[in-house]
């Protein structure tokens, strides 16, 4: 005998199941004819012990559709290990005096196998019955059989009980998609548009499955049809994620630019068993950011003038003191060079942008050496990594090979016509070190008794800005020059979407 369940606990989980008061279904009329017919008996029954009466899900023999629970012999089953038989209801004192022994219908004979819950707990029995006594009880085929067939009830509890969670499931994640502001969508594993949520279909005004299929691609802009297809189709092809900027129709025919990403969902196996997907409306945030750029092209194309205009003061003032004129020239050309670094680096326009350089070192020196006679691999000239870099390094290297070369040019290897100088660059470990190595000028005496203005900037922004260092070598046969940095130093991160 099992230990008898709690009233309570039992309640709870007939009701859990849903199978109280629910309409005939074929696979439970099934079993009591088949109970009947193999046991040989005109009445047999799926019943289920609820708080106060027996109810019968299949019957066949019986006219009424429940009983009290005082009169229902299936009680009795709910404590016994599987199945339980009242050879003859009149001799146990558990039946006897039941009014559906001493009364019409005249129950005789009863053998009932139990059904639990999905979750384990008795909650009723798929039972025959008979009007005659049977001493013998039942055969050891119609035993077995009567097992199976409470087994077969059980295995349709489990049944309805997957599908009320898939159903929970389903409503709870339609309720979470139909509250989300993105619109949401899903697909079959070969790309077969199948789910909408609330928002795809409130934006587009399009119908209820009107854009289920390939449907869903006319709702595009018509320039971006094409792309917006080569992409998806690559990704069901792969297995890659999917993104993509387009523009979608909306409701009121004014066409809206929106961000469109998928993912797959996979298996144990590996296998993509649905694509899912959201719309993000993004024209506001674009044009917001198309008017930001807009302002900074303006902005620094006013600051490129500023430069232009100052470097004219500096010269007019230079004419206007003569006394002055050496220091205001080499001022004018700091600037002058400040200048083309930000040329350099600054924001274009589509008008600007077809002559705009690649913003790496190279370029950058390339540009500021470019006012020297040789320029361009005769007598300066460039070797090794060139990487990309952002304003915040182009103003000191801006500032640091303006001043080398301005040096260069008055008193070491270009001030005479055979001096050369070479610059290499290499990644080393995670530091950018560029060496600038001057020789056929004329002999070096040693470092200068005094550091320079420009020396001093030079190290300044290598150490402040950069984060690195700054060595020179005063050699004989010409100045050599390391700097060395972070890499990273020389781009900012780049931002995620």
């Amino acid at each position: 005998m099992i230990e008898a369940q709690s009233k309570d606990a039992r309640i709870r989980s007939l009701t859990a199941t849903g199978i109280l008061d629910t309409g005939a279904e074929t696979a439970f009329d099934d079993v009591v004819r088949l109970a009947a017919l193999v046991c040989q008996t005109p009445i047999a029954v799926v019943s289920f012990v609820d708080a106060d009466r027996q109810w019968f899900k299949a019957k066949i023999g019986l006219e009424v559709s429940e009983t009290p629970v005082e009169m229902a012999i299936c009680r009795h089953v709910l404590v016994c290990d599987d199945i339980a038989v009242f050879p003859d209801l009149t001799t146990d004192p558990r039946t006897a005096d039941n009014p559906l022994v001493t009364a019409a219908p005249s129950l005789r004979f009863y053998a009932g196998a139990r059904v639990d819950s999905p979750d384990g707990v008795p909650i009723g029995s798929v039972a025959v019955i008979d009007t005659v006594a049977r001493p013998q009880g039942l055969t050891a085929e119609q035993t077995e059989t009567l097992l199976a067939l409470a087994r077969q009830v059980m295995a349709q509890l489990a049944l309805r009980a997957q599908a009320a969670r898939l159903k929970d499931g389903e409503s709870r994640f339609q309720a979470i998609a139909d509250s989300m502001p993105q619109m949401v969508w899903s697909t079959q594993p070969d790309g077969y548009h199948d789910y909408y949520n609330a928002r795809w279909y409130e934006f587009t005004g399009m119908a209820p499955g009107s854009t289920d299929g390939e449907g869903w691609n006319g709702m595009f802009h018509p320039e971006d049809q094409d792309r917006a297809r080569g992409l998806w189709s690559l990704s069901l092809q792969t297995g890659a994620p999917y993104e993509i900027e387009y523009r979608l129709r909306r409701h009121d025919g004014v066409y809206r630019w929106t961000l469109g990403r998928a993912l797959p969902i996979r298996d144990a196996a590996g296998q993509i068993t649905r694509w899912f997907g959201t719309c993000t409306d993004i024209d506001d945030a674009k044009r917001l950011a198309e008017e930001r750029e807009l302002v900074s092209q303006e902005l620094s194309h006013r600051i490129k003038n500023i430069f232009a205009v100052i470097s004219g003061l500096i010269s007019l003032s230079a004419r206007t003191h003569p006394e002055s004129k050496a220091y205001a020239l080499a001022l004018r050309d700091r600037v002058m060079a400040l200048g083309r670094a930000h040329d350099f680096v600054r924001p274009h326009s589509r008008v600007s942008q077809p002559n705009a350089r690649a913003a790496t070192v190279f370029a950058l020196l390339t540009e500021l050496f470019a006012p020297y006679d040789g320029a361009g691999g005769l007598r300066i000239s460039l070797a090794g990594d060139d990487i990309a870099i952002d304003d915040r390094a182009a103003t000191p290297l801006a500032l640091i090979f303006h001043e080398l070369a301005t040096n260069a040019a008055k008193c070491g290897a270009l001030s005479v016509a055979g001096g050369h100088v070479a610059i290499t660059a290499a990644l080393v470990g995670d530091d950018y070190q560029v060496v600038w190595r001057e020789t056929g000028g004329p002999v070096v005496a040693g470092p200068p008794a005094v550091e320079g203005f420009g020396s001093t900037l030079s190290k300044v922004s290598v150490e402040g800005q950069l984060g690195g260092t700054l060595v020179r070598e005063w050699a004989p046969e010409g100045l050599r020059v390391t700097m060395t940095a972070p890499a990273k130093s020389y781009t900012r991160p780049s931002r995620a979407n």
